[in-house]
């Protein structure tokens, strides 16, 4: 079976989170492929992440082929009238939900972990999981059971960074921190305002103190990468006439590794909170000798020159990271393309893909 025809196969299993439709088929099929066409050693785990593991001598280190097999919701456009998985092919390329995030590419990395060769020592491991749209859940899982391996590829997109059409490797990312501060005061009537607490004014006097902070920096092998900081919301007031009592301003933090933006500074305001809704970890490679073997399969893969580059957002390579896990980013999707209306893949790259993973599970481990 070729990359495009196993990329199809994948896109057509409806594997969103909703009422309607789980990712468990997907998972299934994944497994069931793999105990198919492999010798590996394949499982599938209650939270419904698929692993096949190849295994050498004693001793070695570990290296995983990382993707997730669940997507997005769709766009109506990509589901047919019976609720299937709409997959088209024009011009080289495959579009519909989950081509470029990420079943492409976890076709691509299937394909390479069943050409390889056991490892003369150590292990190659095959990882899809699920609920990376949902903040990671199925690889967080997975590391609290015990998943570690040394080194990693995750097959998230790194194409198109460096020059369009040119697969690069991704040895950075940037996380994202979402969080809300919380303004008190006290209800009054607006005509007499000095009778209260507006909270609408403490809320503004803490997004002064967001706007002034430093965006985060950090350097990884060489690169330099920068975060962010930004007021996205602002929910406060219950009437025309009435001193708001409560404010929420939502804040989005794009994070690099070892830094975050000191957002706590606004509880120096009375009347002020300040929660954490969500923490997506960023992700360096620190290990150079890997992200430049990495880099040299790529290149052997194609004919332009790729490069190492950082991605402005998280993946489950965070998640790894974040457990001692050293990871590069490699796949076939480009900027732009992912959880869009009219996401695409091109076939070309995907085959460039699966050659780049081959490449690296051979030789790292060779």
């Amino acid at each position: 079976m070729d990359v495009a025809s196993l990329t199809r196969e994948l896109v057509s299993i409806p594997s969103h989170d909703g009422p309607d439709c789980d990712e468990s088929a997907a998972g299934e099929f994944v497994a069931a492929w793999l105990r198919e066409h492999t010798d590996a050693t394949v499982t599938r785990d209650d939270h419904g992440n698929v692993l096949a593991r190849k295994r050498g001598g004693d001793g070695g280190e570990s290296l995983a082929l990382v993707g997730h097999h669940d997507v997005v919701p769709p766009d109506e456009s990509q589901v047919d009238a019976g609720g299937a998985y709409v997959v088209d092919e024009r011009d080289g390329r495959l579009s519909g939900r989950g081509t470029a995030d990420m079943k492409g590419s976890l076709a691509a990395a299937i394909l390479a972990f069943r050409d390889a060769d056991a490892p003369g020592n150590g292990e190659l491991v095959f990882a899809s999981f699920a609920g990376e749209e949902r903040g990671g859940v199925g690889c967080r899982a997975a590391i609290d059971e015990g998943f570690a391996p040394d080194y990693a590829v995750v097959g998230e997109g790194s194409t198109g960074y460096s020059a369009t059409g040119v697969t690069d490797v991704a040895v950075a990312h940037k996380g994202r921190r979402g969080s809300t501060v919380v303004a008190e005061g006290a209800a009054a009537h607006a005509s007499e305002p000095e009778a209260g607490e507006n909270a609408i004014y403490r809320a503004t006097d803490a997004v002064d103190i967001v706007r002034d902070l430093d965006f985060p920096t950090t350097e990884v092998l060489g690169h330099d990468l920068r975060g962010s900081v930004a007021v996205t919301e602002i929910d406060g007031g219950s009437s025309w006439n009435v001193i708001p009592e409560e404010c929420e301003v939502t804040v989005d933090e794009r994070t690099v590794p070892d830094e975050r933006a000191p957002l706590e500074r606004v509880e120096a305001i009375e009347g002020v909170s300040w929660r954490v809704d969500q923490d997506l970890p960023p992700m360096a490679c620190g290990d150079a000798a890997f992200a430049d073997a990495v880099l040299d399969a790529a290149a052997d893969a194609q004919d332009a020159r790729p490069e190492h580059v950082v991605k402005p957002h998280a993946t489950d390579a965070g998640w790894l990271a974040a457990a001692g896990t050293d990871c590069v980013v490699v796949g076939a999707a480009e900027p732009g393309e992912a959880h869009t209306a009219e996401e695409s893949v091109s076939v070309a790259v995907l085959e460039r893909c699966r050659r780049i993973y081959e490449s690296v599970a051979t030789s790292w481990l060779g």
